[in-house]
């Protein structure tokens, strides 16, 4: 079964959608104008990211009780789903590194990524869903999907996101996987 693949491909794609790490991808498009190196690290600063993110959420997941775990997890999501409906804006004062757009990208979306909703996502899906690569590849490609469009097809591309809808969307998902999670069978341990 490929539950935990397809949830947080889905989740993460979603979440995604106007993240700062969008706004990012755009921002270095227009600065090194080289595409490949810049997929290329946002799959690799991702799939750092992510791993560490997703190995902290498989810990937990051993750590706590199933039923503490579960009220964690559905009041995690529920924040999430309300952090989503906040528009993310790229803060003007974080500079970019002068290196190739492959080193800087990789830095850059490593920062950026973290203490952000969708690695608290990739913890959280690590914690509720099995096995770990499975939630590292899902959110590794959900950021791919995001993010790759915003790199290959530039600024056009990005000024047609319905952003609005798209924060609604992932918002209403992030509610129905904590109310899952929440309404659902205690987490096996």
């Amino acid at each position: 079964m490929l539950d935990a693949l397809l949830v947080s491909t889905g989740t993460v794609a979603l979440a995604e959608i106007g993240d700062k790490t969008q706004l990012l991808a755009l921002l270095l498009t227009a600065r090194f104008r080289r595409p490949l190196p810049i997929v290329a690290g946002i799959l690799v600063a991702t799939l750092l990211n992510h791993a560490l993110a997703g190995g902290l959420g498989a810990l937990a997941a051993h750590w706590l009780t199933p039923q503490v775990l579960r009220w964690v997890v559905a009041v995690s999501f529920i924040g999430i789903a309300l952090w989503t409906l906040k528009p993310d804006s790229l803060d003007d004062s974080e500079a970019l590194p002068a290196h190739s757009a492959f080193i800087a990208t990789t830095l850059a979306f490593f920062v950026a990524e973290i203490g952000d909703k969708t690695q608290v996502a990739t913890i959280l899906l690590a914690a509720k869903y099995s096995p770990l690569w499975q939630v590292v590849a899902g959110t590794t490609v959900g950021m791919l999907l995001a993010n790759v469009p915003v790199v290959l097809l530039g600024h056009r591309f990005a000024d047609r996101l319905p952003l609005k809808a798209a924060r609604i969307t992932a918002a209403l998902v992030f509610l129905a996987l904590g109310l899952w999670a929440l309404l659902a069978a205690p987490v096996q341990s």
